[in-house]
């Protein structure tokens, strides 16, 4: 029973630099399997259906200490943001040539 503790990745429609809260979750124990009638998946582990949250990583890491359950932590990667203004799109010096 291994839990994994990361924060999320944004959604494209979410553009700020505020931080998301971190999320706990356990790893599948038992494989999904594929209902030969109807094609749903189900799982008979119920701890798959467990996602904790919290504000920050220390608190997550203190839980899953404080309940003996061993974890692993993935740390977010860095924004990498490219910086361009409008009128970049002009320059005669641009990478990408007007294809019109």
């Amino acid at each position: 029973m291994t839990a994994r503790i990361y924060q999320p990745a944004r959604t494209a429609t979410q553009s700020g630099q505020g931080k998301d809260k971190w999320i706990l979750e356990y790893e599948p124990e038992v494989a999904r399997s594929i209902d030969p009638l109807m094609g749903w998946t189900s799982s008979s582990d119920m701890k798959s259906q467990i996602r904790l949250q919290f504000d920050t990583k220390e608190e997550a890491i203190a839980y899953a200490e404080r309940n003996g359950v061993a974890y692993r932590v993935e740390e977010p990667k860095p924004v990498t943001r490219k910086i361009m203004s409008y009128s970049d799109n002009f320059a005669p010096n641009r990478v990408v040539p007007w294809s019109h």
